[in-house]
């Protein structure tokens, strides 16, 4: 078992996943532009994991009733 929170096994696995889609599309020979489903796949499958990490990771905003978006002044009524 690890000590790790979930979250961040989960972004450790993400990362992961990504060093190996990095790493097969480094090594893939150069595609046919338009023609080849799998290079496709594998962009899109970096794409989806680069966009996970970033929810994962970025900065978390939570509106309060006196500050609906970040930057807000204190609301005075």
């Amino acid at each position: 078992m690890t000590d790790l929170p979930d979250i961040d096994l989960a972004a450790r696995h993400l990362r992961r996943a990504l060093d190996e889609v990095q790493h097969e599309l480094a090594a893939y020979p150069g595609p046919i532009a338009g023609c080849d489903q799998q290079y496709t796949h594998l962009l899109a499958t970096r794409r989806r994991l680069r966009n996970a990490l970033n929810a994962l990771e970025g900065e978390v905003f939570v509106a309060t009733p006196r500050t609906l978006h970040p930057g807000a002044g204190v609301e005075s009524r």
